[in-house]
């Protein structure tokens, strides 16, 4: 199969619409909570703006969905609205039922370029997902005051949200090809797509103490884990990517940027211990 053929176009659609879960958030298994599960719960800082993302999500996918042509792809990208809509009715659902005080989010506004603004999403989510993956795993593992049920629930959300980065990166692609974009044009523009979303949390954590308390990868973190380290982040990190993203069909892209870039990031920790050794040693010689 040719990445940006006709079939590319068929297979990462398909595989998109076809693996989609039917359900409803205020149908679950919610499970009952005991008070320290309950109060851990209420504590953790990032409900708001999840909610926030969502619901502005929701509403960005659907309009963009609305300005496509093809109807393959019309179907898809409306899909990933209607899914996004359901992420913001479960976060809701979830704060109401489980009755965690937040202020009220704004109200979504569409921006003025709606393309630009699915790109930098899209983008996004390849960011926000890697990281999330990891932390989901190790919270699973390390949390034994959260029911299994909860977790239950949210797995199948970053599932949802594994097969939104692999239709994403494989439509842009799709699209970038047939606009007749060069290999070299596509990584470039795809860079400053990342580093505009980059630009998006560094923004969420250096604003007001209200945007800094609610930033779900710098501060969720030491709500579930005691002692994390960046090594330990990054390995399930890419451990758990790698096991959610496994899933898809062998031929279609996959979001590449955050794995290379925390493999690096892992060879160079590594490093630094044995390097520190070895200064350490030289100086202990007579």
């Amino acid at each position: 199969m040719k990445i940006g053929s006709k079939e590319h176009k068929e297979l990462f659609c398909r595989s998109f619409i076809e693996s989609h879960l039917e359900y409803e958030p205020e149908h679950l298994s919610w499970p009952t909570l005991d008070s320290v599960a309950l109060e851990s719960l209420r504590n953790i800082p990032f409900w708001r703006e999840a909610l926030n993302t969502e619901q502005e999500a929701g509403v960005m996918v659907n309009a963009f969905a609305a300005t496509i042509s093809d109807p393959l792809l019309k179907d898809a990208i409306a899909l990933q609205g209607m899914e996004e809509v359901r992420h913001g009715r479960l976060i809701k659902f979830l704060i109401d039922h489980y009755d965690i005080q937040i202020s009220p989010p704004p109200a979504p506004v569409l921006p003025s370029n709606i393309k630009t603004a699915f790109l930098d999403f899209g983008f996004g989510e390849c960011l926000d997902s890697f990281l999330a993956f990891g932390l989901f795993g190790l919270a699973r593992r390390h949390v034994n005051y959260i029911p299994e049920a909860l977790f239950d629930i949210f797995d199948t959300v970053l599932d949802e949200e594994a097969r939104h980065i692999m239709f994403f990166i494989n439509w842009v692609t799709y699209l970038q090809i047939q606009e007749g974009k060069s290999n070299w044009l596509r990584a470039i523009n795809a860079l400053i797509h990342y580093s505009r979303a980059l630009q998006d949390k560094i923004q969420a954590f250096s604003g007001s103490n209200e945007e800094q308390q609610e930033g779900f990868t710098a501060t969720g973190a030491s709500n579930f884990i005691d002692n994390l380290t960046p090594e330990l982040l990054l390995s399930t990190c890419l451990k758990e990517n790698s096991r959610r993203l496994g899933v898809f069909h062998k031929e279609l892209l996959q979001p590449q940027l955050m794995p290379n870039l925390a493999k690096i990031a892992l060879v160079t920790l590594r490093l630094i211990p044995r390097r520190q050794s070895h200064s350490i040693a030289q100086l202990s010689e007579p």
